[in-house]
C-alpha cells in the first residue's frame, strides 16, 4: 500500500452541534443523570448490591475521575431505600462480669425508648423505693418482727442476768459488749484494791464464777445471734417482698414494650432477671439514714448507672439500610473504641464508654472504604481481613496496652454483622490482591470494573450532555449552548485519542464545565458558547505548559539540536511523549545511527549500554536487529557493527514508538541514502517491518508542529505517522489550518519500506508482499540495493583483515621455531 496523506477532515472529530437535539442544556435538567459508557460497571455493580449471601463484597476498580466513588454511592443509596431499617444496638452492663459488657440488638428506634424507659425506671426507683419502705403496713410489721426478737433477747438476757446477780456480779450490754464487775452484799461495786484485799481462798472462789459467767455469757450470745440473723433476714426479705412487687409491674412494662427476637428476648430476659436481683440485694441503700447522706447518694448513683444502657448504634431515624461512606478509615474509626479516664493514676472505664464504628453503623447496610487509605496501618488491614472471614466484630483499644499507667481492662461481647464492603482501587491493586491473598480476594466476589473510554454513539453524547446540564444546575453555573457542549464532547475525544471512542474520566469534563463557565461570566454572558470552552482549554494549557515552552525555546535557541531543513544520512527526528500528570506535550528528538565493518552482525543501542533505556525500549532494538538480519539473511552472517542513540537525551528513554525513526536511521546509514529531516517520524514496527500503531499521537504531531512553525513552515514538513492511528487523530484546529494550506503535512504508512521512499525519494528495494527468503539481491539503484553493497564491502574488509591476522600467526610461529 503506498504512503497516503491525509486530509483536513481525517485530523479530528468534529461534532454538529445540530444533531445534539437541545438548543441549551437547561432543557435536559429534567432527565436523570446514567452511568454514561459503564454499562458493565452499572451492572455488576448492583447485582452485587442486591446479593444478600455473605462474601459478595465489591471491589471497584478503575482510574481516578472515573465517577467510581460518586455512581457507587448513588447506587448503594438506591438499594439501601429499599432494605428494611437494621436494629440498634447497645451494650448492657454485666452483672456477673463486669469488665464483659454484653451485647443486643433492638428494632430500630427502641433502643432509644429503652434507654428512656430505663432512665425514668431509675428516677422511679430513687423516690418510690424509700416511700415504699416507709409505708404504715411495713414499718409496723418490722416493729413486730424487731419485738418479738426483743422479747427473746430479753428472757435471756434476765437469766443471764440472774446467773450473774447469783453469783454476785453485775452485768449490762454496752455496744454490743458484755461487762460485768462484781459487787459486795451490799450492791457496791467492789475496785480492783478491795478485790486483791480478799483472801486468797475468796478471789480463787471469785475467778472460778468468773469463768463460769463468761460461758454463760457465750452461751447467751450463742443462743441470741441466730435470732437475731433470723431477725434480719425476716427484715430483709420483707423490705424486698415489697420492693419485688414494685419492680415486678416496672419491669413487666419494658419487657412488653419491646418486640425481640427469641434469641434476644432471652437475653434480655435474663438481663433484667438480674438487674432485679441486684437491686433486691442493694435495697438497704434506699433506706433514709441520718449517717453520712452523701456517701449513701453517691453509692446510688453508682448502682443506678448499672442499669442504663450505652446505645451505639441509633437507627430510629433512618428510612432503609445504612449507607457510610468512612474517608479517613482507622481502627478507631472503623472498628470503634472504648474511652478512657484517669482515676487517681488508674485508667478507668465502664460499658458506657464504649463506642461504634463504622462498621457497626454500617450493620446491614453498606459501608465505602478506598484501599489505598485502608493499606497505610497494617494493624487496620489484618483486622478488616479477619472481619471479612469471621464475620465477627469485637471492639477493643489496643492504645492502653501501649500506655505506662495502669487500666482497667474491658472486653465487649462481640457482635456478628452483616455489612457490604465496596473496596475502591486500582487495577494494579485488584490483581495483586487477587495473586497474593487469594483468600481475601474470594471475599471481594465482585469485580466492578470502570471503562477509561467507552464508544460514543448518540445515546452516550446525550447522556453526556445531561451530565453537563446537572453539573450547572448543581453549581448555580449558566448553562452551555449546544455548540459549547460539542466542543466539550471533542475534548472528550481528544483525552480518549480517538475519533470514535470518548473519555470515561468524567472529572475532566466536569472542571472543564466549570472553567468554561467561569469565562463566561467574565464577560457577563447568559449562555457559556464555544469561544468560553476555547478560552478555557488555553488558559488551562497556559497554566500548565511551562516545561513544554521551555523545551520549545531550547530547541529554537539551538540549545536542543533538532534539523527540521535538507537531507542527512543517518539521522532522523524521532517524536516523543512527555507526561509530567498535570500536562502532556510531545517533542521531537534526534535520532543519529552509524555503522562500520565488524563481525558480531549488532546494533549497538548506547541508551541501553548505559542504563538509560527500559526494557520495551531494548525489546523494540531487538525486532529491529531481527528484521536486519532477515532483509540481508541472503549475505548473512552480516559483517556489521552499529550504533544508535538518542541526541541529547538524559532522562531516560522507554517505549518502542521510535522503533521505526531508528531503523531508517540505521538503514540511511548503512546505505548512504540521506532522509529528509522536515518529515518526523513515530510508529512501532515487528520482525516484518509492518508499522504498528503508538500512542501520544497528537500531542508528538503538535510538539513537532510548534518547533517548525516557529522556524517558517515552508511546505516541505510533516510526520509521517502509522496508517493504524487514524482514528486516533484529534489535533488542535491550529494544526488542520496549516494542513489545509498545504504547509504540514500527515503521511501515513503500514510498512517501513512505504516510508523509505516518502523518506528518501528512492524505492526502497522490494515491495512489502514480497517474500524474504526468495531475495537474491536488492536492484542496484534501491536503498536496499546501497545497503546490500555496504555490506558486501564490509564483509571483504573482514575477510581481509582476518586473512592479514592468519598470515601473521604464521610468520610468527615460523620465527619461534
Amino acid at each position: 500500500m503506498p504512503i497516503i496523506e491525509l486530509t483536513p477532515h481525517q485530523l479530528r472529530l468534529t461534532i454538529d452541534p445540530d444533531l445534539l437535539g437541545f438548543t441549551n442544556t437547561s432543557e435536559l435538567v429534567g432527565q436523570p443523570l446514567s452511568w454514561i459508557g459503564q454499562e458493565r460497571a452499572e451492572k455488576a455493580a448492583y447485582f452485587g448490591l442486591e446479593m444478600e449471601q455473605p462474601d459478595y463484597n465489591l471491589f471497584v476498580l478503575g482510574e481516578v475521575g472515573s465517577g467510581r466513588s460518586s455512581l457507587l454511592r448513588q447506587a448503594m443509596t438506591k438499594v439501601a431505600s429499599n432494605k428494611p431499617v437494621p436494629p440498634d444496638l447497645c451494650y448492657l452492663h454485666h452483672f456477673g462480669v463486669p469488665e464483659r459488657p454484653l451485647a443486643l440488638h433492638l428494632p430500630a428506634g427502641e433502643g432509644r425508648l429503652l434507654r428512656q424507659k430505663l432512665t425514668q425506671l431509675a428516677k422511679y426507683l430513687q423516690t418510690e423505693i424509700p416511700r415504699c419502705l416507709e409505708e404504715p403496713a411495713l414499718k409496723a410489721e418490722s416493729k413486730r418482727i424487731e419485738k418479738n426478737f426483743k422479747l427473746e433477747e430479753a428472757k435471756a438476757f434476765a437469766e443471764l442476768d440472774a446467773f450473774a446477780e447469783k453469783h454476785h456480779f453485775a452485768i449490762q450490754r454496752e455496744a454490743g459488749r458484755m461487762v460485768f464487775t462484781l459487787i459486795d452484799k451490799s450492791g457496791k461495786i467492789l475496785t480492783e484494791p478491795q478485790v486483791l484485799a480478799l483472801p486468797k481462798e475468796r478471789r480463787a472462789e471469785i475467778e472460778e464464777v468468773e469463768q463460769a459467767l463468761q460461758a454463760e455469757i457465750a452461751r447467751y450470745f450463742e443462743k441470741i445471734r441466730p435470732l437475731e440473723r433470723i431477725k434480719d433476714e425476716a427484715l430483709i426479705t420483707l423490705q424486698r417482698n415489697k420492693v419485688k412487687l414494685l419492680l415486678e409491674g416496672e419491669l413487666k412494662a419494658i419487657r412488653s414494650m419491646l418486640k425481640l427476637s427469641a434469641e434476644y428476648r432471652s437475653k434480655f430476659d435474663r438481663y433484667l432477671g438480674k438487674m432485679e436481683e441486684d437491686i433486691l440485694e442493694n435495697v438497704a441503700l434506699f433506706k433514709f439514714s441520718d449517717t453520712d447522706e452523701e456517701k449513701r447518694k453517691k453509692e446510688i448513683n453508682s448502682l443506678l448507672a448499672r442499669y442504663q444502657i450505652n446505645l451505639v448504634v441509633d437507627n430510629h431515624d433512618l428510612k432503609g439500610a445504612p449507607v457510610i461512606i468512612e474517608e479517613s478509615p482507622s481502627v478507631r474509626s472503623l472498628f470503634g473504641s472504648i474511652e478512657y479516664q484517669s482515676v487517681e493514676g488508674v485508667l478507668e472505664t465502664d460499658f458506657t464508654r464504649i463506642r461504634a464504628g463504622s462498621l457497626l453503623k454500617a450493620h446491614g447496610g453498606f459501608l465505602m472504604l478506598h484501599l489505598d487509605d485502608v493499606l497505610v496501618d497494617s494493624l487496620l488491614w489484618e483486622k478488616l481481613c479477619r472481619l471479612l472471614r469471621s464475620h465477627l466484630l469485637q471492639i477493643e483499644e489496643p492504645g492502653t496496652t501501649l500506655t505506662q499507667i495502669p487500666a482497667v481492662s474491658l472486653e465487649p461481647e462481640a457482635v456478628r454483622i452483616q455489612v457490604k464492603i465496596i473496596l475502591i482501587g486500582s487495577r494494579e491493586q485488584y490483581y495483586i490482591l487477587q495473586e497474593e491473598n487469594p483468600e481475601l480476594a474470594r471475599r471481594f466476589r465482585i469485580k466492578v470494573d470502570f471503562a477509561d473510554s467507552f464508544i460514543a454513539s448518540a445515546q452516550s453524547r446525550l447522556a453526556s450532555s445531561i451530565f453537563v446540564a446537572h453539573a450547572c444546575h448543581e453549581a448555580g453555573l449558566p448553562h452551555f449552548t449546544a455548540a459549547a457542549v460539542a466542543r466539550l464532547l471533542e475534548d472528550c475525544h481528544r483525552a480518549a485519542n480517538d475519533q470514535s471512542r470518548q473519555s470515561a474520566i468524567f472529572s475532566r469534563t466536569e472542571t472543564l464545565v466549570l472553567e468554561s463557565a467561569a469565562q463566561c461570566k467574565a464577560h457577563t454572558g447568559c449562555l457559556v458558547d464555544v469561544a468560553d470552552v476555547e478560552n478555557a482549554l488555553q488558559a488551562r494549557i497556559h497554566r500548565h505548559n511551562y516545561p513544554d515552552q521551555c523545551l520549545q525555546e531550547s530547541i529554537a535557541d539551538g540549545d536542543v539540536s533538532i534539523v527540521i531543513e535538507g537531507k542527512k544520512v543517518g539521522q532522523i527526528n524521532g517524536l516523543t511523549q512527555i507526561d509530567l500528570g498535570d500536562h502532556c506535550f510531545g517533542a521531537p528528538v534526534r535520532i543519529t545511527a552509524h555503522t562500520f565493518a565488524g563481525e558480531n552482525g549488532g546494533v549497538l543501542n548506547i541508551e541501553r549500554e548505559v542504563g538509560l533505556s527500559g526494557p520495551i525500549h531494548d525489546k523494540g532494538m531487538f525486532i529491529l536487529q531481527s528484521y536486519l538480519a532477515a532483509l540481508f539473511a541472503h549475505i548473512a552472517p552480516l559483517a556489521l557493527s552499529a550504533s544508535i542513540v538518542f541526541e541529547q537525551e538524559y532522562n531516560g528513554i522507554e517505549g518502542d514508538s521510535a522503533s521505526c525513526a531508528e531503523w531508517y536511521a540505521l538503514l540511511s546509514a548503512l546505505s548512504g541514502v540521506p532522509l529528509k529531516q522536515g518529515i518526523a517520524v513515530t510508529g512501532a514496527m515487528n520482525q516484518y517491518g509492518e508499522i504498528l500503531p503508538v500512542g501520544g499521537l497528537n500531542e508528538k504531531i503538535e510538539g513537532f508542529f510548534n518547533v517548525c512553525e516557529k522556524a517558517g513552515l515552508d511546505g516541505t514538513h510533516g510526520v509521517l505517522i502509522p496508517h493504524r492511528n487514524r482514528r486516533h487523530l484529534m489535533l488542535s484546529y491550529h494544526v488542520i489550518e496549516a494542513v489545509t494550506q498545504g504547509l504540514f503535512h500527515i503521511y501515513t504508512a503500514e510498512h517501513v519500506n512505504e516510508g523509505i521512499e516518502l523518506l528518501t525519494d528512492f524505492p526502497a528495494g522490494f515491495a512489502p508482499e514480497a517474500d524474504l527468503n526468495e531475495v537474491i539481491h536488492y536492484p542496484y539503484d534501491s536503498v536496499l540495493g546501497y545497503a546490500q553493497k555496504v555490506l558486501r564491502t564490509y564483509r571483504i574488509a573482514c575477510q581481509l583483515t582476518q586473512h592479514t591476522k592468519t598470515e601473521r600467526r604464521r610468520f610468527f610461529g615460523s620465527a619461534e621455531r
